[in-house]
């Protein structure tokens, strides 16, 4: 879970002081994720979002206000982190005044200057105003506060040509720290600059004293001539002279003047050029003003002002104008070239994309930018796509090896990969051995990563894709000023360009489905496909856990995708690919459990318990179960999926290769059971000490023999057929596995045919060597029924005969106590059916050899009474028949004594035949 963001802080601002508009640069922490996520920042209590620019989540940048504050912090206010503090502070100065003389970077309108302290109305050219260092010393700012001069000179100003001007003030702020024998030399300076102002007035007499003196002689002529002469004799004279002076004072005065008026004309010229200039300067400097915000970034302030001088200039008829608008047309054609690239460029952001698609539809471009930029996108989701296929199988190619799991903490989503574990250690009744190490669960093959980050590109590209289709047909990434108009355009477009965008859509999806079923289901493309979206190297296919971590992410990027409110008919083709990959899983899944159960045959320790059974049906059992829990992800399904089982194909394949497991397993049992003694290893063989009676042990020399293989074989195989084959019948059934009823049938008649075969191969074993002795043992010292001696008890043919069924028990027994009326019922059989057969071919009996013939089959049966069927009991009565009846007392007597003789004296080996120690089983 992602925790919340620190509210802002900011540690340091460049410079930390400035008059209003000044540029600063902010910097800090948790500034901001971005400059969506910038909605508020002051300096000085002034609002300055408006010249914000965002950088980093480190840097801001902008413009100080006016604020009324000389001094105060910089709040900066984030979406994510709320409003923050600042360690640092930003001295607001006011600015100063400009003179007429005095350098500065902007140009200073010119108007009438005018002297407040004379109360002078009329204007006076700008040179006659003092100079901006009036005392003519050098001068030294003080470190003295604004606010605390203020204070001092209430009502006063610093500033010499105001009205309120105050030298103290002045003295103070420009000559704290001068000594006294500069301001001496300053008051000297003021009286020079005061004495030059009056002599001002008299340089112009200067100049003219000679034509005064000359008019002044020529006057004086005058005079005298017309005192000698009378005044009509000088007339015609002293009016030619007259004309020549005037003409002299004229020319004189041009000649004076010509220099001043010449400048006169200039500066007037000037003043006018200077004053057209200053009107119309925005259009003059807008070509290099463009040029200056383009190469800022500053894109709105070249719009604003294009829009400005387009209402202005557009339609004018002056040449000037014209000539200069051009060049702005000219360049706002290669703002609106730059921005189409930087609009085609890949990758980019949507912000940028929309705020580029907005600039140009602000500046009129040719054209639909913005569906330009939707096939831009398109093409460049693809060529991603292909590109990540074409690196992951030369990687393949080149190394052939796992390659690392991505990291996965920088995912927006979690990864189903973290969440594979291995499998659990498997002793007797829980589940399999561990047989790889656990750092496997870090590594991954090469088609899942691959699918892992084919997804997550489509995840991340396609949103910004969707939205800008949708943010192209409801046409908000039109400014307010175009909306009305663009809108209707854009929707226009929108509903002609609809189709085309479903098959850009549909053409990423298919992509993306062709591309994992490459990596993944090869064989499920089309021959001409597969050399664009295979090419992979399938050496081995992967594994059901592998495949199940494939369609868990799978599912994640169909959710994300569903979660665009994207049209389902898009995206059933994915779909249609996770049902395909879940088949898939569960039939290799299946494959490999088949291969699992395979080996279970290398793992039987041969250890029996109690009821006669190993670890192998247990093993076998919790391998179905381990094999069906990880499939349950698989089988489930999620909204908009369908069953895995909906497809009659499917169904039969699963069901045939649910029945080859079960076959696999009987195998396995017939192949341990059927195996030569030289190939089991008996090393750790052991017997449960829990087991009630270890009479006659068959493991005091660590050996098996493969009657006692057969023994286990079948007590297990009477556990399967009552336990665990049910059992699994009913995990199938839960998972939804279909044809659960035709699996069980067929496994359980395989089962008992093993059964059957096993259990008659033990029968062979052990009864043919036992109904082998009978014949011999009879007719032993060549005995002849017709001619016998009175019988003296049981002979020994017969009681070895005991001796060795008694083994065949006591094998059994130790094994399954539960077998043993199975297997001792079958060898009373076989060894009645052979008495009789033999009483059967004797020709004739001698009274004593009927006497002796009945004791012996009267003993024999009475001793394996509990073990009856009716087909040995019949082959007793049939040997009986065969033999003539007693016709004496004596001689029943005598058989009766002859009978309790046998018993007691076989008492103790005769203790296993009794019916307390094992429950009647008919086979």
């Amino acid at each position: 879970m992602s925790r919340a963001r620190q509210p802002p802080l900011v540690t340091g601002i460049s410079p930390n002081e400035g008059i209003s508009w000044t540029k600063v640069t902010i910097r800090g922490e948790n500034l901001g994720t971005g400059p969506t996520d910038l909605i508020g920042l002051t300096i000085c209590g002034h609002n300055c979002l408006l010249t914000a620019e965002w950088m980093s989540a480190s840097k801001i940048v902008c413009r100080v206000g006016q604020a009324k504050n000389d001094k105060g912090d910089i709040i900066v206010t984030t979406k994510s982190g709320g409003k923050g503090t600042s360690t640092v502070s930003f001295k607001l100065l006011k600015p100063e005044k400009i003179g007429i003389l005095d350098q500065s970077a902007v140009w200073v309108d010119e108007m009438n200057y005018y002297d407040m302290r004379t109360d002078r109305n009329k204007g006076i050219s700008p040179l006659s105003l003092r100079p901006a260092n009036p005392l003519g010393i050098e001068i030294d700012k003080g470190r003295f506060p604004q606010k605390d001069l203020e204070a001092l000179f209430p009502g006063m100003s610093a500033d010499f040509t105001s009205e309120n001007f105050s030298a103290a003030w002045y003295l103070i702020e420009n000559h704290s720290t001068t000594s006294f024998d500069q301001l001496k030399t300053a008051v000297v300076n003021l009286k020079k600059q005061a004495n030059k102002k009056n002599e001002g007035s008299l340089a112009h007499v200067k100049g003219g004293l000679s034509t005064f003196f000359e008019a002044q002689d020529a006057l004086s002529a005058i005079h005298q001539k017309l005192e000698a002469d009378g005044t009509e004799k000088v007339e015609g004279s002293m009016t030619q002279k007259l004309e020549n002076v005037l003409n002299r004072a004229s020319n004189t005065a041009d000649t004076l003047f010509q220099e001043v008026l010449g400048r006169k004309d200039k500066a007037d010229s000037t003043r006018n050029a200077l004053n057209v200039l200053q009107r119309f300067k925005f259009l003059f400097n807008l070509p290099l003003n463009i040029e200056r915000n383009i190469q800022k970034g500053d894109y709105d302030v070249v719009i604003n002002d294009y829009e400005k001088a387009k209402s202005l200039f557009g339609k004018t008829e002056v040449q000037v104008f014209k000539k200069y608008y051009a060049e702005v047309e000219t360049r706002i054609e290669a703002l609106r070239e730059l921005l189409l690239d930087k609009l085609l460029e890949t990758p980019s952001t949507l912000h940028d994309q929309k705020r580029y698609i907005r600039y140009l539809s602000d500046l009129h471009a040719s054209g639909d930018p913005a569906w330009q930029c939707i096939g831009a996108q398109h093409q460049w989701i693809l060529q991603l796509m292909h590109n990540c296929k074409e690196s992951y199988v030369k990687e393949q190619k080149g190394k052939n090896i796992f390659f690392p799991m991505l990291d996965l903490d920088s995912e927006v989503r979690p990864s189903p990969i973290g969440h594979l574990s291995q499998t659990a250690s498997l002793k007797r009744g829980s589940s399999f051995q561990p047989g790889r190490d656990d750092a496997w669960r870090y590594k991954a093959p090469q088609q899942v990563v691959f699918v892992e980050k084919l997804t997550k590109l489509v995840v991340s590209q396609l949103p910004n894709f969707w939205k800008l289709w949708i943010s192209y047909v409801n046409g908000s990434l039109f400014s307010e000023t175009e909306k009305s108009g663009q809108m209707e355009r854009s929707k226009k477009n929108a509903r002609q360009r609809q189709n085309d965008f479903k098959k850009m859509i549909q053409e990423v999806m298919h992509s993306l489905v062709k591309l994992i079923r490459g990596a993944l289901l090869p064989f499920s493309l089309r021959e001409g496909e597969s050399r664009q979206y295979g090419g992979w190297e399938m050496k081995s296919e992967l594994s059901g856990q592998w495949l199940t971590h494939v369609i868990q992410t799978v599912r994640l990027s169909s959710e994300s995708l569903t979660a665009l409110e994207i049209p389902n008919d898009m995206l059933q083709i994915i779909q249609d690919l996770i049902l395909d990959l879940r088949v898939r899983c569960v039939i290799v899944t299946l494959q490999h459990t088949a291969e699992d159960i395979k080996r279970l045959a290398e793992k039987e320790d041969w250890v029996v318990d109690n009821e006669g059974l190993t670890s192998l049906p247990s093993q076998f059992e919790q391998c179905i179960i381990h094999s069906l829990q990880s499939l349950k992800t698989v089988l489930d399904c999620k909204p908009g999926e369908a069953s895995v089982f909906q497809q009659q194909k499917t169904q039969e394949d699963v069901c045939q290769l649910s029945i080859g497991i079960m076959q696999v397993f009987i195998d396995c049992l017939e192949q341990l059971s059927t195996k030569p003694d030289g190939d089991i290893d008996t090393a750790h063989l052991s017997v449960d000490v829990s087991s009630p009676d270890l009479f006659g042990s068959i493991h005091e020399d660590s050996t098996l023999s493969s009657e006692q293989r057969l023994l286990i074989a079948l007590s297990n195989c009477r556990y399967l057929e009552r336990h665990t084959f049910l059992n699994v019948a009913e995990h199938f059934e839960k998972h939804g596995f279909q044809g659960v009823e035709k699996i069980t049938q067929v496994s359980m008649e395989s089962l008992k045919e093993l059964d059957q075969r096993l259990f008659e191969m033990y029968i062979e074993f052990k009864a043919d060597p036992i109904v082998g002795s009978l014949e011999p043992g009879i007719y032993a010292g060549y005995f002849d029924w017709k001619d016998c001696l009175v019988p003296a008890g049981v002979r020994n043919y017969l009681k070895e005969a005991l001796v060795n069924i008694i083994a065949v028990h006591a094998e059994v027994f130790t094994i399954s106590k539960d077998l043993v009326p199975r297997v001792m019922s079958r060898v009373v059989e076989a060894v009645s059916e052979e008495l009789s057969r033999l009483m059967q071919c004797v020709s004739s009996f001698s009274k004593n050899g009927a006497l002796q013939a009945r004791l012996e089959i009267s003993a024999l049966r009475d001793t394996v009474a509990i073990f009856l069927t009716p087909e040995s009991d019949s082959s007793f009565k049939q040997a009986l028949e065969a033999l003539p009846q007693l016709s004496s007392g004596t001689d029943k007597k005598l058989l009766e004594e002859l009978l309790n003789k046998f018993k007691s004296s076989m008492h103790l080996q005769l203790t296993c035949f009794q019916a307390s120690s094992s429950p009647m089983m008919k086979t």
